[in-house]
């Protein structure tokens, strides 16, 4: 053999990219089915490996779930930072928003945290701690594009930011849901865009008395 001839070589499977493998089926799972859906032996199945393995990344259920919801924060997380940085109007920015929640219904899932908070009773208490940090991270994230909004004057609404901010990560989650039992993204695209339309709208004039 030439010594200057490449010779192909298959990189070994790491730890950390098994345990990737791990989260992305479950987190598709989850998503499809609800963690309270899903065992073990559905991820092992998925991935043709034994259930030990699992258990070697991940030492219980729990652990992966809160493994799962830390992955997706900060997923979500990177992507409001790169809406925040753009030179456009609240308004717009509000719209890439609720893009995000559209982009994940068009794969026939949804928002994980979502998904987790309809089974909130039932999860371990550091899963359920770690689904309300990531709600009250999105509120506290959209506040501050509410309250650019009202600095510009692109925005108007009634309330405070942080109530107008509550009510629409659960429009769009409550949305999320409906529109999946229709299957029907095209019902939340409709309720989303309402839904933003109605923090630009000004708020109608009180009748005057007679």
């Amino acid at each position: 053999m030439r010594e200057n001839a490449r010779v192909a070589v298959t990189k070994p499977q790491t730890e950390s990219d098994t345990a990737t493998r791990i989260l992305d089926a479950a987190e598709r799972l989850v998503q499809v089915r609800g963690f309270n859906g899903f065992s073990y032996a559905d991820v092992a199945a998925e991935m043709g490996v034994t259930k030990a393995s699992l258990h070697y990344h991940f030492a219980s259920k729990a652990e992966l779930g809160e493994a799962l919801i830390t992955r997706y924060a900060a997923r979500f997380a990177e992507s409001l930072a790169k809406i925040a940085t753009r030179p456009s109007d609240a308004r717009a920015k509000l719209d890439a928003y609720a893009k995000l929640y559209t982009d994940v219904l068009r794969n026939d899932r949804m928002c994980l945290c979502g998904m987790l908070a309809a089974e909130y009773p039932t999860l371990p208490k550091r899963m359920q701690d770690a689904v309300l940090e990531f709600f009250d991270d999105n509120e506290q994230w959209l506040q501050g594009i509410l309250e650019q909004g009202q600095r510009e004057g692109t925005l108007r609404f009634g309330g405070s930011p942080a109530e107008a901010a509550r009510m629409i990560v659960s429009g769009l989650e409550g949305a999320m849901l409906v529109a999946r039992s229709y299957g029907d993204v095209a019902r939340f695209r409709t309720a989303a865009t309402r839904l933003m339309t109605s923090l630009t709208d000004p708020a109608p004039k009180a009748a005057s008395a007679g």
